[in-house]
């Protein structure tokens, strides 16, 4: 029998502190070459979008998702926001804030309530993020300046408009930018970006899509200037070095988050009566 998990099921199944756990555990396996991850394949439907396939192989389980914006990719989206947040923010950082209050905004919001932060909400669309910070138990930004004056920022916007121009971001600040994950899209200017510390999910990934793409197309981000989160998380190379540091964290989504994420449901198949099996 196969079982088939509903968005309510993997909600009930995984909650944001078990995600955050999954989804530190799948960037470590995958930094020391216990899971494989082949490259996201594109299918272009320009201009409206694309569909991406994205393989995985870990734990004894293969994955392959078609790109959506359902439960699983919400939580491990979260989860990855606040993982990078934790890792390269400043230890005594006391101030976050998202930007963008779609569902992965959401998610990574709930997961820094989940984990007893404050955190502020803030989008174009106020109407959207006072609903969203009152049903999570959020706050909301006055203002995108007081949103983006956080001491640890989250963005996660739709990619089509820069959010972070040269010279926004001040010392000791951290970025999980979360939103551009594909060709054309970006959330920071490449100078700012080349003025800060840089982190990346993948660099195989990152360096052709999404906020690195342009950065390392113009030679003014190399392989050397930017740091796997994954081999931080594995104790194999440096994190955040001063207080002073700038950082910033671009991800474009791996496979091996929503590996992670469909593998802790899994652990409590036997907890949800309700699920519907199909017969193989």
């Amino acid at each position: 029998m196969i079982p088939v998990f509903s968005g309510r099921h993997v909600e009930a199944a995984v909650s944001p502190m078990r995600a955050l756990d999954a989804v530190r555990e799948a960037f470590i396996a995958y930094a020391r070459g216990e899971w494989t991850m082949p490259p996201k394949v594109y299918v272009p439907a320009y201009p409206a979008g694309d569909f991406r396939a994205m393989p995985a192989l870990g734990a004894e389980h293969a994955l392959l998702k078609w790109v959506t914006s359902y439960p699983v990719t919400a939580l491990r989206t979260g989860a990855a926001a606040f993982l990078a947040a934790q890792t390269l923010g400043r230890a005594d950082a006391r101030t976050a804030a998202v930007v963008g209050a779609g569902v992965n905004g959401v998610a990574a919001a709930q997961t820094f309530v989940a984990h007893e932060r404050d955190v502020v909400l803030w989008d174009v669309d106020p109407r959207r993020s006072e609903a969203a910070a009152e049903a999570i138990g959020a706050g909301v930004a006055a203002s995108r300046d007081e949103a983006l004056s956080a001491e640890v920022i989250v963005t996660v916007t739709p990619g089509r408009e820069v959010v972070l121009d040269e010279g926004t971001l001040k010392p000791g600040q951290h970025v999980s930018l979360m939103g551009a994950d594909g060709p054309g899209k970006a959330e920071i200017a490449t100078a700012e970006l080349a003025r800060v510390r840089v982190f990346c999910d993948d660099w195989e990934q990152a360096s052709h899509n999404g906020d690195l793409a342009s950065a390392v197309a113009s030679g003014a981000l190399t392989r050397e200037r930017v740091t796997d989160l994954g081999h931080v998380l594995a104790g194999d190379a440096p994190g955040r070095t001063s207080d002073e540091e700038i950082t910033v964290f671009d991800s474009t989504g791996l496979a091996i988050q929503d590996l992670a994420i469909a593998l802790a449901a899994l652990e409590r198949l036997d907890d949800l009566p309700d699920l519907v099996a199909l017969p193989l």
